[in-house]
């Protein structure tokens, strides 16, 4: 048998795997570097930037977000809220966009299209009315998950709202967001988009110079509940997620502020 024949092939295949993940890890590089030395908001989303799963991390100008290819859409969306990002800008609706930084692509968004869900967003285009731009961008569908109109238009645009008014009050947070993605959810459209049944929200803030937090972990349904009902620790979305949502702070403040649930600290 002429191995040699097979020989070639194989190399060829090796170097080809090796040139896709070495594009992939200096994409990755160049985002990282990108939002460290640039943009509004990229020092402390560089700094704060959780752990990804899939290793899939994008940078934008106005939000972070790690891609789930399994479940399309992202695992957590992390950006910081600044009080003079508050606006009630009016801008125009644009239309969904697939994520052109997403290596296979983001989900399109006609797998919602008669799915009886909401094009929920992650990163709310509400947090983002300074410029047309960031708020456009909020448009991709990255930044979009399967919500039901119910829980979308009620309980999870109240905890939206209070973190605005959180923003507000404290000179601003920082926010990471997502649904849970795990093995066996249902799933909508011919990409099959998975449909988490909890959505979870942690919002940090240190503009007094001690460090506090707040997660909130709710059930994919209509509420009447109070917010406060949905507090957890962090340590318990972490469990459910298997993302280390802060792993840049101190060992010692981010075992004591995860590990706890603080309501008294934030004003309801």
């Amino acid at each position: 048998m002429n191995i040699r024949k097979y020989i070639y092939p194989i190399l060829i295949i090796i170097i080809s795997i090796g040139f896709y993940y070495f594009e992939g890890y200096l994409e990755n590089n160049k985002n990282y570097s990108d939002d460290k030395t640039g943009g509004d908001t990229s020092e402390v989303n560089f700094f704060y930037l959780p752990t990804s799963t899939t290793g899939a991390i994008i940078v934008h100008d106005n939000y972070s977000l790690s891609y789930s290819e399994k479940h399309e859409q992202a695992e957590w969306v992390a950006y910081q809220l600044k009080k003079e990002h508050l606006s009630t800008n009016q801008f125009k609706r644009p239309y969904f966009e697939e994520d052109k930084k997403v290596k296979s692509l983001s989900s399109d968004w006609r797998n919602y299209k008669k799915s009886g869900y909401d094009k929920g967003h992650l990163c709310p285009a509400g947090d983002r009315r300074y410029t047309k731009e960031a708020f456009n961008e909020t448009f991709l569908t990255s930044n979009i998950t399967p919500q039901n109109h119910e829980f979308n238009s009620k309980i999870w645009n109240y905890l939206e709202q209070k973190t605005r008014s959180w923003a507000k009050l404290y000179d601003g947070v920082y926010v990471v967001t997502g649904g849970v993605l795990s093995d066996g959810l249902s799933t909508i459209g011919y990409e099959q988009v998975s449909v988490p049944e909890y959505f979870y929200k942690i919002i940090f803030n240190n503009s007094s110079g001690k460090p506090k937090i707040i997660a909130f972990l709710m059930p994919h349904k209509d509420s009447r509940k109070s917010l406060k009902e949905f507090v957890v620790s962090v340590d318990e979305v972490e469990k459910l997620t298997g993302i280390d949502f802060f792993p840049t702070l101190d060992d010692a403040i981010e075992n004591q502020i995860e590990s706890s649930i603080t309501i008294k600290d934030w004003k309801f």
